[in-house]
């Protein structure tokens, strides 16, 4: 049922069952609703999975009653980064700027909340648990991709030109789609923007990101795996106003 009251658990998953809720919640979400696929995607057990899971944290939110997983973030700090060789999103984009600042990253991916969930509460318990996570390894700059559903640039022509016009990230952090995949997000011209209607195309993720002072890097990345177009969203912790951070760590004003 959804949820309609503070009863969740907030976790990293620590054994292979909680991994395997997270991966399944993952199918419902990307492969059932949204026709994603993979080269590892398991259609026999219900997993959406990649080479990129083991190293990973998987944050997961887990409705206290049921104990059914019901929210899970990927969590993949610069240090892990290394191990893998690269941060997931490099295939997609070009890093060198966060990379260089010399400050701590952390890459956030695979986002998603059973639909059951969404709307409610489960959502702040994960930003909150995201909130505690950064806290604990002093990340400084949080950045991932986050998708628009669909394939047709020309139908998303106006959230992303209103993105690209409104919300370009400063150059000092400005990751730009590589250049074999880059897909121009400056499709209208600033003074034909219809505001209200793009802002209405914005899924909540991005807007989300926005009202805490996020940006978009340079270029949109088109993926047809995963049926969906990406940007890529940087969120520097250091520039959040007071009013931004209260939202971020679920503190209420005193």
């Amino acid at each position: 049922m959804p949820d309609s009251g503070p009863d969740f658990t907030v976790k990293i998953a620590e054994t292979e069952a909680e991994l395997r809720a997270a991966q399944a919640l993952r199918y419902e979400v990307f492969v059932r609703e949204l026709g994603a696929g993979g080269d590892l995607v398991d259609h026999e057990a219900g997993l959406e999975r990649d080479r990129f899971d083991p190293f990973f944290d998987h944050m997961i939110c887990t409705d206290s009653r049921s104990g059914a997983v019901v929210g899970v973030y990927r969590l993949l700090r610069d240090d892990q980064a290394k191990a893998v060789g690269q941060f997931y999103s490099e295939d997609e984009y070009d890093l060198s700027a966060l990379k260089a600042s010399g400050r701590k990253l952390l890459e956030l991916g695979r986002s998603c909340l059973h639909p059951d969930y969404r709307g409610g509460t489960a959502m702040f318990y994960l930003w909150s648990g995201l909130a505690a996570y950064v806290a604990e390894h002093g990340i400084e700059i949080l950045f991932g991709t986050a998708s628009f559903h669909g394939t047709d640039v020309q139908d998303l022509a106006q959230p992303l030109s209103m993105l690209h016009h409104n919300h370009l990230a400063p150059p000092e952090l400005r990751v730009r789609t590589q250049p074999a995949h880059f897909q121009s997000m400056d499709l209208v011209p600033a003074d034909q923007l219809d505001r209200r209607g793009a802002m209405l195309k914005v899924p909540a993720l991005i807007k989300a990101y926005l009202r805490l002072g996020g940006f978009v890097g340079e270029g949109a990345f088109v993926d047809h795996a995963f049926n969906t177009t990406d940007v890529c969203l940087v969120l520097d912790t250091s520039r959040m106003n007071q009013r931004q951070r209260r939202i971020y760590t679920g503190e209420r004003a005193g």
